[in-house]
């Protein structure tokens, strides 16, 4: 299966159209069928990522670094401290060297602005990592996994139950382009951004209300992240959402009797979601986790053409 990527930067979602994504959640099924059966194929052999971490990572590392390696490439892990942009070198220039050296570049950033300078004077692909606006990465995860569990991502509906954050906006920019149903739930103020939603009420229905249980109502799959993070230092933004937006038992019972759930991880455990729900039968999060890995190499290989 090849599929050349037209954009060859995803910072958003956005950039990529349906075709491509579809693309991309069967190729990233196929490699993990190859993987599992030990038949993969060095078809990264001299291909050098660069990853650049602002902030700390496990899954999108590990999960970056290791599909390098499975398919005979090499990864490079860069901390900001030890770039030289740490002592006052521009992001341009930095971008500018690294087109030279390496053949795609894979940033997890503060500032998505950073990942949007970047792009523009690199060379080579530029993969957002995590940002504060948008988590791409995950969501190409994240409907992997919807669909191994679901099958027709298009006959589905997932509820969205938290904050408006950067995986939430990367979602709905997904959701947008498979024309899949979603339902966003979240405090008051805390809404997805408005860019996100009104690009994709021009392709799907989208709701969203301050309501969890009129976004889980019958919805397929239930999502979630933490409350608190890196971005945000509010003392009181915890009391916004709990207990209303807690994903627990009884919240889930107005999902659908099949419905699965999914968080991107780290879970701070009994805040956003009660460990009965997140070690119960109905959640794939350890699915979710390891399809960053599959999903990952099927955007290097189609971004590099390979």
């Amino acid at each position: 299966m090849k599929l050349k990527i037209k954009n060859k930067n995803i910072l958003t979602l956005d950039e990529l159209d349906s075709k491509e994504i579809e693309h991309l959640l069967e190729l990233a099924i196929e490699l993990k069928k190859e993987q599992k059966k030990g038949h993969e194929k060095p078809i990264l052999q001299n291909k050098t990522l660069a990853m650049i971490f602002e902030k700390p990572s496990t899954r999108t590392r590990v999960s970056f670094e290791v599909g390098m390696l499975q398919l005979g490439g090499h990864a490079i892990t860069l901390s900001s401290d030890n770039l030289q942009m740490s002592r006052g070198e521009t992001i341009s220039d930095t971008a500018k060297t690294l087109s030279r050296y390496v053949d795609a570049i894979m940033a997890r950033v503060y500032d998505h602005d950073t990942l949007e300078e970047f792009s523009a004077y690199s060379s080579i692909p530029v993969i957002n990592g995590l940002s504060n606006l948008y988590h791409p990465c995950q969501i190409l995860a994240d409907l992997m996994t919807i669909k191994e569990h679901k099958k027709n991502l298009k006959k589905i509906k997932i509820a969205w139950i938290g904050d408006g954050n950067n995986v939430c906006n990367s979602l709905i920019l997904g959701c947008s382009k498979l024309q899949i149903v979603i339902s966003v739930a979240t405090p008051d103020g805390f809404e997805p951004s408005d860019v996100a939603v009104s690009t994709a009420k021009l392709h799907t229905k989208i709701e969203i209300t301050n309501d969890p249980i009129t976004a889980i109502t019958d919805a397929d799959v239930v999502m979630t992240d933490t409350f608190v993070s890196i971005h945000n230092t509010d003392k009181d933004r915890l009391s916004k959402f709990l207990p209303k937006f807690q994903i627990n038992s009884d919240l889930m019972k107005n999902a659908k009797k099949d419905a699965i759930f999914l968080h991107c991880l780290p879970a701070k455990r009994d805040q956003e979601v009660t460990s009965d729900v997140i070690d119960g039968p109905q959640s794939v999060v350890w699915d979710e986790a390891e399809n960053r890995l599959h999903v990952q190499k099927a955007l290097l290989v189609s971004l590099l053409n390979v």
